[in-house]
């Protein structure tokens, strides 16, 4: 048969896509074994039956036909009023788009600002699909290098020498996988840095309702970001509807208009009866996204009990988001080689550092989405297991 474009064979850059232990794990699931699958941002608890309802009611009441590209109107408007709210920047329909969930936003907002060859840059550790997407964009993929002793938040002199020559930057905060929560200091950083070289800033903010230390601050609304800012939302994290897909991006109105024309000319927009549903979920106040949340705080705790009672293994100080990042450096293994390992012994399934970037080899992220008995099981056999190795090492 004819060649495939280079773009579709090259999105994993000829290397892995980084979900080869979740592949196994699934693989072991599908043939009857019993494996604790800590790899991705799951809920385990599922979509509220409340939503569902008014999807179903949606559906059979007909909004089953092509819906308005850019989103019906009513849910714009609510995502609208929420962003506003939250963030303090005046924002209306027209700022933005709705999307099959916060990756087709990602792909949208990289499409809008790179042209072929662009770089566009990105903080690492990263969540595993930002390379593909930008490359899928057409754009050049760098990653801006972090370090584990602060946190993995992104320093003045690494975003200067990365955005050399970018297009845009991508951050992610709370952050996927190391569970930091930016503060203001950082983000203001990384505006000089935006303001500097004249670059869109991408901001992956889907896990603003799990905050645990510290507060959420969208980079929009610092001064002068507004304009350069293209923010990416979703309901997949917030309330549970990671099957929906549906999220949006946010930003100046001639940038989303672009996008409306690229949504036509892909998905052609979101089912009608899952947005009604979206907007029941906003319209439902915050005690959902509480409910959503609540289990993610309740076994931080768990995993931080856990871990203070060793000293091998060590967390990284989780302020947000559904994982909490680990330290097994001390076991001498990789994070792929434990984490394959740990399946192989114990039927765990967690994730190396290794798929988030270079900056986080030797950790793993463990994802908390598992009964609270059964994570805390969990913890304690990863536990013993690093033990065992960092005493024959």
């Amino acid at each position: 048969m004819p060649e495939l474009s280079q773009r579709i064979t090259g999105l994993n850059g000829g290397g892995s896509d980084g979900w080869d232990v979740f592949y196994r794990a699934r693989a072991m699931v599908d043939a009857g074994e019993d494996v604790i699958e800590l790899t991705i941002g799951e809920h385990d608890i599922r979509t509220d039956p409340s939503i569902l309802n008014a999807m179903y009611d949606s559906a059979l009441g007909g909004h089953t036909g092509y819906a308005s590209v850019p989103g019906v109107k009513a849910l714009r408007d609510e995502v609208a009023a929420r962003v506003t709210a939250q963030s303090g920047v005046a924002t209306g329909r027209d700022n933005l788009l709705i999307t099959t969930g916060g990756q087709a936003a990602l792909f949208a907002a990289h499409m809008a600002v790179c042209e072929p060859g662009d770089v566009a840059a990105f903080i690492d550790p990263y969540y595993a699909t930002y390379p593909g997407v930008v490359r899928s964009a057409g754009a050049v993929p760098r990653p801006v290098p972090t370090r584990a002793d602060v946190g993995f938040l992104p320093e003045h002199d690494a975003l200067e020498t990365a955005c050399s020559g970018a297009r845009s930057l991508l951050i992610n905060t709370p952050n996927n996988p190391t569970g930091a929560v930016y503060p203001r200091t950082t983000l203001e950083t990384i505006a000089e840095v935006m303001r500097a070289r004249d670059m869109w800033l991408i901001s992956d903010e889907v896990y603003d309702t799990q905050v645990w230390d510290g507060a959420h601050l969208s980079p929009r609304a610092l001064p002068d970001m507004q304009d350069r800012t293209l923010v990416i939302g979703s309901m997949s994290k917030s309330h549970a509807m990671t099957g929906s897909r549906i999220g949006w991006v946010i930003g100046p109105e001639d940038a989303i208009a672009a996008m409306i024309d690229l949504a036509t000319n892909t998905n052609y927009g979101v089912p009608g009866y899952i947005q009604d549903a979206a907007l029941f979920a906003l319209q439902s106040g915050t005690g959902l996204e509480v409910q959503v949340a609540a289990p993610f705080l309740r076994r931080r705790a768990i995993a931080e009990r856990v871990l203070g009672g060793q000293n091998v293994v060590r967390a990284i100080p989780a302020q947000g988001a559904m994982y909490v990042m680990l330290d097994i450096r001390q076991t001498g293994l990789s994070g792929e080689a434990f984490a394959n390992a740990l399946l192989d012994a114990h039927r765990i399934a967690v994730m190396p550092g290794e798929s988030f970037g270079a900056s986080a080899a030797g950790h793993l992220r463990v994802a908390m989405t598992v009964s609270d008995d059964r994570f805390e099981a969990a913890l304690h056999s990863l536990c013993r297991f690093a033990a065992g190795l960092a005493k024959a090492a």
